[in-house]
């Protein structure tokens, strides 16, 4: 089984990189660990935790997508919903909405989920986000809980992953064959090592 570190980043898009950087790294307090860009291009990624980051590109014409409520359904092609970021406790959503609400951004009420309770909130490019608190003694990866009534298929295997449902690898790539091709970025950390010496 591939061992997952955790959700490295996900990449999002503005159109308005200036107020992406005042909400997420001055509002929300998360640190501006990467910036990369070009003429017409912008990617910069923000540290959520140790190893968890957000990122936006910002491209010319973006415009902040339409708001749509949390868990809403839609129908038509459509990928994403929100995003939801684990807090260590129950006060810290109390700050989070104090501090959204001080600087005149939408903030629901907590809401008690079984296992988190949360609260819901739009960056200013209208993405639904979630902040949530573990609520203590819920510990769905010790104990999953399985109660849609009408599961899928897939799911009624159970919580623990079916590596049988799909074909096994029966060629490998070569050690000669594996190469890392070059990415925007991928010189960034050697050039900061070269400028220190």
């Amino acid at each position: 089984m591939i061992q997952y570190s955790g959700m490295h980043h996900t990449a999002l898009v503005t159109g308005d990189m200036d107020l992406t950087v005042r909400f997420w790294r001055d509002l929300l307090g998360m640190r501006l660990l990467i910036t990369m860009g070009h003429p017409g291009y912008r990617q910069y990624f923000f540290e959520i935790s140790e190893n968890h980051m957000i990122a936006f590109f910002e491209w010319r014409g973006v415009e902040a997508i339409p708001e749509k409520e949390h868990g809403y359904p839609v129908q038509g092609p459509f990928a994403f919903d929100h995003i939801a970021l684990g807090v260590e406790n129950d006060e810290e959503l109390w700050k989070l909405k104090d501090k959204l609400e001080a600087a005149d951004f939408w903030v629901s009420e907590i809401v008690d989920h079984g296992f988190i309770h949360s609260l819901y909130s739009f960056d200013p490019n209208n993405i639904a986000i979630e902040f949530c608190a573990a609520v203590p003694g819920a510990e769905p990866g010790l104990n999953p809980k399985m109660k849609d009534r009408e599961p899928v298929p897939s799911a009624r295997y159970g919580p623990n992953p079916c590596p049988a449902c799909w074909p096994a690898v029966k060629m490998p790539t070569p050690e000669d064959q594996k190469k890392i091709y070059p990415g925007e970025g991928g010189n960034l950390f050697t050039e900061i090592a070269a400028e220190k010496e």
